[in-house]
């Protein structure tokens, strides 16, 4: 019997901060939790809806966060990467 492993290395995540002013309510933070977990289920997210802030601590790039953010509907307006 063969049996294989592997081990990832080296991947950085980083925060990402998205100013998304079209959060209305706990649905919206709900919708958008969703679509990021579908693309990058280990992310950490935290939806801010009386400020409209995202959060995320990721693997992914702040183009394709908003990018899945669009996706459902939402407006992204800012971000900032750390």
């Amino acid at each position: 019997m063969l049996v294989f492993s592997y081990k990832v290395t080296g991947v950085t995540t980083m925060t990402i901060t998205l100013k998304v002013p079209s959060i209305a309510c706990e649905g919206c933070a709900n919708t958008i939790t969703k679509a990021i977990n579908n693309q990058q289920p280990a992310a950490q997210i935290s939806v801010d809806v009386a400020n409209k802030i995202v959060t995320v601590e990721t693997t992914a790039s702040r183009a394709e966060i908003a990018q899945w953010i669009s996706e459902v509907g939402h407006i992204v307006e800012s971000s900032s990467e750390g």
